[in-house]
Order: C-alpha cells, then sequence, then structure tokens
C-alpha cells in the first residue's frame, strides 16, 4: 500500500515536471523566433580621410627583429596611429610629393630568414593601405634605412632605389608604368639626392660627387671634386635636400655645414660652423678627436623645413668621433643669416628629428624607448607624445619632403 502510494506520488511528480518542461521549452521556440535572423558578414576596407600635411609616415626598422619592419601612418594632429603596414627588412620609404601614393624598398626571402631573395618596391594607396602594384627590383641592397636610399622625383614620375647588386648603382622606377627605365652604375658612390625632375646626385667615398642628368632616356654622369676629407671630417649621409631645386645643406661630423646647389652641374659653397652661428669657437674635427664641445649626432639628425630655411639639427656634448650619439638639443639655425634662432632641450635624447612643411609645422623626435614626440615648431611646445609607438623608430616623411 505504501509502495503504490509512492508510486502514484512519483507518478505524479513526472507528469507536472513534464508538463513544466513542456512550458519552458514552448516559451524557449518563441524566445528564439522573436530573435532576429543575424546576417552573413560582408568585409570591406574602411578608407583614411586624404593626405594632409600633418599626416607623417614615420620608419621603424625593429632591429631585434628586423624582417618585422614597419611603416606607421600617423595622424600627428592629434597623436593618432592611423594605420601600419609591413616593411620586411631593412625597409625604406619615399612619399609621393602630393600625397598620391607612398613606395616602400624591402627585401625578403623566399624561407622567411634564407633561401632566394626578392627585392621589392610595392606602391601603396594612401587611403586604404592596400598595395597596388608590386614592383619586382633587379636587384636592391641590404643597407640600413636611410631617407637617400629611396628617393623620388618632384613630380612623383620618378622613384630612384640605391642598389648594391652586384656594384653600386641606383634603379630609375618609372612611377607610370611601375617599370624600371634604367639603372645607372655608380662605382664607389652612394644614394640619392634628387633635383628636380630630371635627375639626382650621389656622394662619392672620395668626397666628390656624382651628378646623373636624365633626359631622352640616357644618363650622363658627371663628377666633382672633392669638397670634404672623408677621413678626417666626412659629412653625413642624412643631410637634408630642397628636392624642388636641390638645394642640400651637407653637414660635416664636426658640425660644418656645406651649401650645395645640386644639379647637373653642382656647385659647393664655403662651409658655415654651427657652433659659430651660436657663438662658440669653431669644432675641431679629427685632428684634434678629444676635444669637448656641442656636435651633430644622432642617425636622422637634421630636418629643414622649406619655407623659412630654418635648419633643425640635433646637438649633443662629445668629442669627434660621437657623430651617432644622440642628441639632447635641437639647434634651430637660419641658413640664411649662418645664425643660431634657439636652442629645444629634449625630455629624452634623440636620434630622430623631422618637420612638416606647412605654414604650421610640427616637429618630431623619438628616444630609446620608440616613444615618438610631436611638437609645435614655431613655439618649441611639446604638443603629444605617442609611447612606444615602435621599436626603432629612424625618421619620418611628412607630405612634400
Amino acid at each position: 500500500m505504501r509502495y503504490s502510494t509512492a508510486l502514484r506520488s512519483g507518478s505524479a511528480a513526472l507528469v507536472l515536471g513534464l508538463v513544466a518542461l513542456g512550458a519552458s521549452s514552448v516559451a524557449s521556440l518563441k524566445a528564439w523566433a522573436d530573435e532576429p535572423v543575424v546576417q552573413e558578414e560582408e568585409s570591406d576596407i574602411i578608407k583614411l580621410s586624404p593626405v594632409t600635411p600633418h599626416r607623417i609616415l614615420v620608419q621603424d626598422t625593429a632591429g631585434t627583429h628586423a624582417k618585422d619592419g614597419r611603416i606607421y601612418v600617423v595622424d600627428a594632429d592629434k597623436g593618432k596611429l592611423l594605420g601600419m603596414v609591413q616593411a620586411a627588412y631593412n625597409g625604406n620609404v619615399v612619399q609621393d610629393p602630393k600625397g598620391r601614393a607612398f613606395y616602400v624598398a624591402e627585401t625578403v626571402w623566399s624561407r622567411g630568414n634564407r633561401g632566394d631573395r626578392l627585392d621589392l618596391l610595392p606602391a601603396y594607396d594612401p587611403q586604404t593601405l592596400t598595395i597596388t602594384n608590386d614592383e619586382v627590383l633587379p636587384g636592391r641592397a641590404l643597407v640600413t634605412p636611410k631617407k637617400n636610399d629611396l628617393a623620388i622625383s618632384q613630380d612623383g614620375g620618378r622613384v630612384y632605389v640605391f642598389s648594391m647588386v652586384p656594384t653600386n648603382a641606383v634603379h630609375v622606377v618609372d612611377t607610370a608604368t611601375h617599370k624600371v627605365s634604367q639603372t645607372v652604375d655608380l662605382p664607389g658612390c652612394a644614394l640619392a639626392y634628387p633635383w628636380g625632375n630630371d635627375g639626382f646626385t650621389s656622394i662619392c667615398a672620395d668626397g666628390g660627387l656624382a651628378n646623373v642628368s636624365l633626359k631622352d632616356g640616357k644618363a650622363e654622369v658627371v663628377h666633382t671634386k672633392p669638397f670634404f676629407d672623408p677621413e678626417k671630417d666626412a659629412v653625413f649621409e642624412h643631410s637634408p635636400t630642397r628636392r624642388s631645386d636641390g638645394k642640400t645643406w651637407f653637414i660635416s661630423y664636426s658640425g660644418l655645414v656645406y651649401p650645395t646647389a645640386l644639379s647637373a652641374d653642382s656647385k659647393v659653397e664655403v662651409p658655415w660652423s654651427i657652433q659659430e652661428a651660436a657663438g662658440m669657437k669653431k669644432a675641431p674635427a679629427a685632428e684634434a678627436p678629444f676635444a669637448k664641445t656641442w656636435r651633430p649626432g644622432g642617425w636622422q639628425l637634421s630636418a629643414l623645413h622649406y619655407a623659412s630655411g630654418h635648419l633643425f639639427v640635433l646637438m649633443h656634448e662629445g668629442t669627434f668621433w660621437t657623430h651617432k650619439k644622440p642628441g639632447t638639443e635641437i639647434w634651430e639655425l637660419d641658413t640664411a643669416t649662418h645664425k643660431l634662432v634657439r636652442r629645444i632641450p629634449l625630455p629624452a635624447p634623440a636620434t630622430m628629428v623631422g618637420v612638416t612643411l606647412d605654414d604650421k609645422p610640427l616637429l618630431f623626435t623619438n628616444d630609446n624607448a620608440g616613444d615618438l614626440f610631436i611638437w609645435d615648431m614655431k613655439s618649441g611646445k611639446l604638443l603629444h607624445k605617442m609611447p612606444h609607438l615602435g621599436d626603432d623608430l629612424y625618421f619620418t616623411v611628412a607630405l612634400g619632403e
């Protein structure tokens, strides 16, 4: 009797449970029916706004893992990272003067860190950061990132790629056809300092220049006499050029500035001293290697604001062979009067200085932590600090530079 009662009680509970479960299931089914149908995802590409004078490219060589080099696209007004493209091993970057594209010279291997080598010059759309053409070069160089390893003509019609395969040369790439139009052999000379639309100059091991005129599909090379002694007071490769007319200010290790008008017949003017511009004694060169004074140094150690003619140079206190030492100050110099305008102390030693070319210019410096500092050029006020933008920030590229 007790068993029957228990059985009946258990059966009732089971029935009630099934009823409850059924009600719950019906409610769940109704809830599912009320939910919207998930649509299939569609991929798209976000477009950046058009290039402006304050949208810059920053080259990061990523020294400890150099095959992962990068180019950052930065909104300098906001101190904001907009995007990034790969720059592979020891990449270099140059921008079309009107912002229509930018180009990265890079080297890759078929098996990652070995195998067949491929030298490339991809062209990037500046708004989508997609590759619009991927030119294969006949050779390049396993060279360190330098602005003058990769240069562009004033009208953007030619890109110059320095190569060391099998000897020193410059590949001239037609940006309309994306083809190498010619290769100019330059034994004993290196890099490309462009002037106008039809030529460039390379700097040579003897202290002279090689002027390359490109007209009618031919390259005419004319060498100048040496104007500096490479053994006693070499000039920095990272000396700024105003591409429109080829005016270049070659800066020596000791701090001499050689104003030079680059052309098919380059003219070098009498040099002036950065230290004398600041009211100091002219700095000695290799003849007094242990004399300590203020000297230029760093990697991308100088930048030129074209309109004002003001030259910005990273300076540090040191002896003669300290040309790679980071700068603790920026010295702003008037290239017309050969006078110091002001000294800007830096919050951290910098190996790089850059500038925009508009009428409200910005300055850029870096530090050892990979931070990017953005300054107002006219006031010298620090506007933004972008913490650890990259690993090894080497140089910036601004519109029109």
